[in-house]
C-alpha cells in the first residue's frame, strides 16, 4: 500500500509539473484560432491551395528521384564489339570472344570494377543486337535508357563508317531520344590494334557522313516520316554539340578489359 501512495503522489507531482504547459498549449491554440478567424476565407483558401500544391510537388519530386533509369543500352553495327564489353563490365573477362548476338542480352548487376566496394546501385545493361533485321528490337529499350553507348570496330571502320553512321543518325532523331535528352556515348572499339583509327578521326568522319545524310533525306522529304526530329543547324556543317542530347566520343577496347572511360559514362548517368 506504501508503494501505491508513493505512486499516486509522483503522479500528481507530474500533472502540477504538465499543468502550466498544458496552460501555455491551450493559450497558443486560442490564439491561433483568433489569428484564423481574422484571416479573409479568400487568403486562407488560396495559403491551403499553395500548401498542397508544393507538398505534392515535392513528393512528385521525390518519387522522380527514387524512379530514375538505372538501364544503359548497348548498341552499334553488328561485329563492333558490344557483347565483349557487355561482359567485361559484368564479369571482367572478355569470354574469349563471343559470336554474333541474335537476342538482347541483358542484365542487371555491379560493374564488376566496382564489386569490391560494397553498396553501389547495379546497372541494367541490354546488349541490342546489331544485325540489321534486329535492329528494331532497339525500340523497345530506349524509352527506359538512362544512356546509350553506340560501339564502333575502330579496326574496321572505314568500311563500315556509312552504314554505322545511318544507324547512328536514326538513334539521334527518335523521338524517345531527343525528348528525354539521353545522352549518347560513342565507344571507338578495339583501339588496342595499332592500326585502329582515333577516336577524333572516327567522330570526324562520322559528322560528315551524317552532314550527307541530313542533306540527301531532306530532299527527299520536308517531313521526313522515317524519323522524328531533325539534325543540326541549317547552313552549317553537321557537329554532334548541335544535337539536342549530350554525344561524346570515347575509346575502349573489349578484349583487353580498357572500359575505364565506358564505366565513367555510366556511372555519370546512373549514380553509384
Amino acid at each position: 500500500m506504501e508503494g501505491m501512495e508513493q505512486w499516486k503522489d509522483q503522479l500528481e507531482q507530474l500533472k502540477s509539473q504538465l499543468e502550466p504547459w498544458k496552460n501555455q498549449l491551450e493559450q497558443w491554440l486560442h490564439q491561433a484560432i483568433e489569428f484564423l478567424n481574422q484571416i479573409p476565407p479568400i487568403q486562407l483558401y488560396a495559403a491551403v491551395a499553395v500548401l498542397l500544391v508544393s507538398t505534392l510537388l515535392l513528393l512528385s519530386f521525390h518519387l522522380f528521384k527514387r524512379t530514375k533509369s538505372n538501364s544503359i543500352v548497348l548498341t552499334g553495327l553488328s561485329g563492333s564489339g558490344k557483347t565483349v564489353l557487355f561482359y567485361q563490365l559484368r564479369d571482367g573477362s572478355s569470354h574469349q570472344g563471343t559470336v554474333t548476338s541474335m537476342e538482347p542480352n541483358e542484365g542487371t548487376f555491379v560493374l564488376n570494377s566496382e564489386s569490391y566496394k560494397g553498396k553501389t546501385k547495379p546497372v541494367h545493361l541490354v546488349d541490342v543486337p546489331g544485325h540489321s533485321r534486329l535492329q528494331p528490337k532497339l525500340d523497345e529499350f530506349l524509352p527506359q535508357a538512362a544512356g546509350i553507348v553506340f560501339v564502333v570496330d575502330a579496326l574496321e571502320f572505314l568500311p563500315n563508317c556509312r552504314l554505322a553512321s545511318e544507324y547512328l543518325y536514326d538513334i539521334l532523331t527518335k523521338a524517345s531520344v531527343v525528348k528525354k535528352k539521353i545522352p549518347v556515348l560513342i565507344c571507338c572499339n578495339k583501339t588496342d590494334k595499332v592500326t585502329a583509327h582515333t577516336k577524333e578521326f572516327i567522330r570526324k568522319q562520322m559528322e560528315k557522313e551524317i552532314d550527307k545524310l541530313r542533306a540527301s533525306r531532306s530532299a527527299i522529304s520536308a517531313a521526313d516520316i522515317a524519323n522524328d526530329f531533325t539534325l543540326g543547324e541549317p547552313g552549317e556543317a553537321f557537329a554532334f554539340s548541335q544535337c539536342r542530347n549530350k554525344v561524346t566520343v570515347a575509346e575502349a577496347s573489349g578484349l583487353t578489359g580498357e572500359v575505364a572511360q565506358v564505366e565513367q559514362f555510366i556511372r555519370e548517368h546512373v549514380k553509384p
